[in-house]
């Protein structure tokens, strides 16, 4: 049996193995609302993994665009306009914080986007 804790809706808002302060009840393991509770659970975990990863993959592409352009691959006017400005914005954002880089444990340098 699990512990359980419901809303004021009768909705499943917490499980837990053992005992806890606020519990409203106790499920068996293969209970539908337990299953339909862990299930919205591993969705969520995954909905926040690719959070966390699409903003690193953002600092990503910015770095490999910058690399581009400084080796002279591609020039920043070969980007659309929209995108020109928001790495610029980016770009000027993040030299702005150039002495508190170290600060909030930026281990990789930037690349110049001009």
């Amino acid at each position: 049996m699990l512990y359980v804790q419901h809303d004021d809706q009768g909705r499943l808002v917490r499980v837990e193995a053992a005992a806890f302060a606020g519990h409203t009840g106790q499920l068996p393991a293969d209970a539908p609302d337990v299953l339909a509770w862990y299930a919205n659970q591993a969705v969520e975990s995954s909905l926040l993994q690719l959070r966390q990863s699409d903003q690193e993959m953002i600092r990503v592409l910015e770095d490999l665009i910058g690399a581009l352009i400084a080796k002279g691959v591609i020039r920043i006017t070969d980007l659309p306009p929209a995108a020109q400005s928001k790495l610029l914005s980016r770009n000027q954002a993040r030299e702005a914080l150039g002495g508190l880089s170290r600060l909030i444990g930026e281990e990789e340098t930037s690349t110049g986007l001009i």
